[in-house]
């Protein structure tokens, strides 16, 4: 899917950790509880909360301490199961993620956040009508949670939803603009043929971050379906400059310079496109680009 070459790269930022309410809670028991053995409870605290940058074995290592000691409360234990979940996520591990979203769900069935970050396991699983249910319920839970709409609208589009990703993108933008919630509407409107209201919340993207490859391969293509022939080349060379093998890129660079007659050129980088990802041209046919 389009999603493997841009979406993926946006999961880590669409997953929600729940940083602030493990630190809180379990430091708050850390004091309150005897001396012996505090040191190795902190560190695994400290670990499941991802301090210092973790990175996901080491905080699944403090996650399963803390899951497995038999002294926590049950709503920690449903916040470790829950950052487990996310180190998995991390790894590409998606079974044994959803294994422990569940458990979270299990433990506290009205936990938001798990349902979002179950919902982010079965989309990147293409599980789509699993991820939008959870995703329902995260927003029925709190109805003012940005990134479960914008998780939504990604679930939605992905599922062929175009027109109600859209109105998820709206909704998410308002209550929590981020720079994955732009990309994803640039994408929606391509995929519904809207080219300029793309190309506007693209320029929007790119201002929030001008070295985001996402934001300016979008934008590339919508340059391309505005038959805007340089400035695509210029946002894909931008792009390719960050990462030299972005598929998109390079077979959207070619049909620009094809355009403007460079055809030795633009055979060469559809031809390294293909190699690359060899279902390119389905892939992007969906946001109208052939």
């Amino acid at each position: 899917m389009l999603a493997t070459f841009i979406a993926r790269r946006s999961t880590v930022r669409l997953l929600v950790s729940a940083r602030c309410v493990i630190a809180a809670v379990l430091l708050q028991l850390v004091v309150q509880s005897p001396a012996v053995g505090q040191s190795h409870r902190l560190k695994s605290i400290q670990l499941c909360n991802g301090a210092d940058g973790a990175s996901s074995e080491p905080r699944i290592n403090g996650c399963t301490a803390l899951i497995e000691s038999g002294i926590e409360p049950p709503r920690i234990v449903a916040v470790a199961h829950n950052n487990r979940g996310n180190a998995y996520v991390r790894m590409r591990d998606l079974e044994r993620a959803i294994r422990d979203y569940d458990q979270a769900l299990s433990i506290d069935s009205d936990y938001a956040k798990a349902f979002n970050n179950r919902g982010v396991a079965y989309g990147e699983a293409s599980r789509y009508d699993l991820a939008i249910r959870d995703f329902d319920e995260a927003i029925r839970l709190d109805p003012n949670y940005a990134n479960a709409f914008a998780n939504r609208a990604k679930a939605r589009l992905n599922n062929g939803e175009a027109d109600r990703a859209v109105l998820d993108y709206d909704v998410a933008i308002r209550l929590g603009p981020t720079l994955a919630a732009w990309n994803g509407r640039c994408r929606a409107h391509l995929v519904q043929g809207n080219d300029e209201v793309a190309l506007a919340d693209c320029d929007e993207a790119v201002r929030q971050d001008p070295n985001d490859t996402t934001a300016l391969d979008l934008r590339g293509l919508a340059h391309v379906k505005l038959s805007q022939w340089d400035l695509a080349v210029r946002d894909f060379n931008s792009a390719l400059r960050i990462t030299p093998t972005l598929a998109s890129s390079l077979y959207g660079r070619g049909v620009a310079h094809i355009a403007k007659g460079l055809v030795e050129q633009g055979d060469a980088d559809i031809a390294a496109a293909k190699l690359i990802a060899p279902n390119i041209l389905e892939e992007l046919a969906k946001v109208g680009v052939k």
